[in-house]
Order: structure tokens, then C-alpha cells, then sequence
């Protein structure tokens, strides 16, 4: 990675934590410091469980529980268990946590200000713009991708949102006990792999491997939620797919895939996928694509 990009994110980063005021103890002028104001607004008005707070602001447990049990000290909120499962601790607001969130809620919005009003017009939305930009783009950067059984509920949830997209969007609906991928054990070891894409560990994509005896790979099961598509993740899934492919010894990955599903053909394309004559009977399928994930086909893709 070139260093003077690493610079320049470092840079950025000096600016926007001196802006905010993330540098002062006293975070929006409130009496207390940035992460307390923080989960004081992801708390919100419903109360979160545990778990969620520590997983969408990527805290470990021990300082998460300081920063709440300096809040619940001070009055602001409440730690019990939660009404459907007792294993599991719900953190609420109490009357002076809401009030406090509000004044912190105003305070964010006089900073955000701030920071437009010496801007001229031109520029307020050009910085709006570019933020947004940021903020896509990092949300990107948050995804991870691993493998899981095809029967965790990460992936069940993926397939079932999956399915029921395919079901609108093919000409006659789908059903997913009519296609070639029905049966999920083909998509554990030794026989293939199942990913799942994770953002602040919530599933949001997934893509499966089927290895074949004659040293191709089948790309199947390829989903990415509608609420993240245009970030890059889809590629991002299927480059990680392919490393595991190549990984496997194959040198071919090949797929099949429906004509209403413009995007996905878009990107195997774009990916280096050509299209090739039928290579299965699978009923859904309309256009079938093959890649070479060889060393040399890696290259000469690259060269085109």
C-alpha cells in the first residue's frame, strides 16, 4: 500500500477528531467524554440489548461495561435482563438518560453546523457530498467475510432473504427445492464452502463453492443485500470466493444465472467472466459464464 495514502488518511483523521471536539474530555460540552455520549445515543429511546451495542460500536466487554456502569452510576440508565430471554442484559434510558440524550442529541446538531456555516453553498454540498462519499465507503471497509456451516442462522438468513428476492424478480417464481443447489451438505467441507458477509455481525451477503470431481468450481447461492449494494461488496464476496477456488486446486470457477438478474451478469462480466455453452440442466438458468482462476488465465484477464 502506498504510504502516502496512509498519510493522508491519517491526516484526515487529525482534522476530524479536532473539529467534532473528540479531543476534549467534555464531549458536546456535556460532562462527559465521547464514548459515554455515544452509547447514551445508540441506547436510544427503545433500550438495546448488550450485545448489539457491543458488536455496532465495536467495543470489547470490559470497557463497554465501564462506560455503562459509569452512566447507570450517574443515574442515566438501566442494565436488567431481557423479557424474552434471561441470558441476555437490556440496557434502557431512564427520564434523565432521555433528557441527557436529547441535550446531546441538540448539541451534535449545533456542531454539524458549525461546521457548514463558514461554507459557502457550493461548498456546504460539496463537503456533504464527500462525506457521504466517506461514509459509504467505510461502512465498506466494516464488512468481513468468512466461512460458516450452510445451516448457521447467518446463512439461513441470507438464503431465505435470497430466495425470497429470486421468487419476485424470475418470471415464474422460484423454489429453491427445484434447483440444482438444493441440498446444502454440498456446500461443506470437503466438498465445497459457504461465506458469509458480515457488517457490525449482521449477515448481509453470502456466496457458495461446490467443488467438482472434474477440478471445476460451481459458484452458487451469490447474495448481497439490497441495503449495502453499490458499496463493492458483491465483488469484494466474489474475489474471496475465487481465492478459495484457486485455493482448492481449481482452475475454473464456473456459474449459471438467470436473464432478470442484470446486475449480477453485469458484474461476472466486468469480473472476467465469458459466457459459455450450457454445462448443467439447472431450470433457472438462462446464460451460463465460466472464468479461468489459473495463473495463467489470472493474467491474461488482467491483461484484458
Amino acid at each position: 500500500m502506498d504510504q502516502s495514502m496512509v498519510s493522508e488518511v491519517r491526516r484526515f483523521n487529525r482534522v476530524v477528531t479536532q473539529r467534532v471536539g473528540a479531543l476534549r474530555d467534555h464531549f458536546l460540552s456535556r460532562s462527559r467524554p465521547l464514548g459515554e455520549a455515544r452509547l447514551l445515543w445508540e441506547i436510544g429511546d427503545e433500550g438495546r440489548d448488550v450485545r448489539w451495542l457491543r458488536s455496532r460500536l465495536d467495543l470489547d466487554s470490559g470497557y463497554l461495561s465501564r462506560l455503562m456502569r459509569s452512566l447507570e452510576a450517574a443515574g442515566l440508565l438501566t442494565v436488567e435482563p431481557s423479557e424474552h430471554d434471561r441470558r441476555v442484559r437490556t440496557v434502557r434510558l431512564t427520564a434523565a438518560g432521555r433528557l441527557e440524550r436529547a441535550a446531546v442529541d441538540q448539541h451534535g446538531d449545533e456542531v454539524a453546523r458549525s461546521l457548514l456555516e463558514p461554507l459557502g453553498d457550493e461548498q456546504r454540498g460539496r463537503l456533504v457530498t464527500a462525506m457521504r462519499e466517506v461514509e459509504r465507503l467505510l461502512t465498506a471497509a466494516l464488512v468481513e467475510i468468512g466461512p460458516v456451516d450452510p445451516t448457521h442462522p447467518d446463512a439461513q438468513h441470507c438464503l431465505r432473504h435470497y430466495f425470497a428476492e429470486l421468487d419476485v424478480r424470475f418470471d415464474a417464481g422460484f423454489d429453491p427445492d427445484v434447483g440444482l443447489g438444493a441440498d446444502l451438505a454440498q456446500f461443506r467441507p470437503p466438498t465445497g464452502t459457504f461465506l458469509v458477509a458480515s457488517l457490525r455481525s449482521e449477515p448481509i451477503g453470502c456466496g457458495a463453492l461446490r467443488f467438482q470431481p472434474d477440478g471445476a468450481t460451481d459458484l452458487k447461492r451469490m447474495w448481497i443485500a439490497p441495503s449495502v449494494r453499490g458499496l463493492g461488496i458483491g465483488r469484494r464476496l466474489l474475489g474471496e470466493l475465487e481465492a478459495r477456488a484457486v485455493a482448492a486446486g481449481s482452475r475454473l470457477v464456473r456459474l449459471e444465472t438467470n436473464r432478470t438478474l442484470t446486475e449480477a451478469i453485469a458484474m461476472y462480466r466486468a469480473a472476467g467472466y465469458r459466457e459459455v455453452p450450457p454445462f448443467n440442466d439447472e431450470p433457472y438458468g438462462h446464460h451460463w459464464f465460466a472464468k479461468d482462476v489459473g495463473s495463467a488465465g489470472a493474467a491474461a484477464s488482467r491483461a484484458g
